[in-house]
């Protein structure tokens, strides 16, 4: 059989343009919806369901199924991908650090979703910096 490199095998569970974004979006609300979560995340329904697929292939990710009329699916994370959010804290944390250094445009809706204490007190300066420049309706 063929050695596979750790990182590697992490980076095509959580790779692709969505995956981390899920997996978040998941933990923090603690299940989704598909259609919901196709129209707050802006992502098509293509890519949502491969996304979807491969996170529930690779474990990370389960998909409950209600036999309801209509049908009622609800994806949840799994004991291994709650295992992944603090990496992925980890990295979202450097990654805003970095954008900031960069001087770079953070998507807002980043901070909405992130808004918990432990975000604040690594980001509060860069949140705050980020808000102002927000045009407010």
């Amino acid at each position: 059989m063929e050695t596979v490199n750790p990182y590697h095998f992490v980076t095509n569970c959580i790779s692709g343009k969505w995956k981390m974004t899920i997996l978040h979006h998941i933990h923090h609300y603690g299940k989704i919806r598909f259609n919901e979560t196709k129209k707050t995340l802006h992502v098509s329904e293509k890519v949502l369901s491969q996304q979807l697929k491969e996170l529930t292939r690779d474990g990370l990710v389960e998909r409950i199924q209600y036999n309801t009329i209509p049908l009622k699916v609800e994806y949840i994370l799994t004991p291994l991908g709650e295992d992944l959010i603090p990496a992925l804290d980890i990295l979202y944390i450097w990654s805003v650090r970095r954008m900031a250094e960069l001087d770079l445009p953070i998507d807002p809706d980043a901070f909405e979703v992130h808004a918990d204490k432990k975000y604040e007190d690594q980001l509060m300066s860069i949140m705050e910096r980020y808000m102002k420049k927000i045009p407010r309706e």
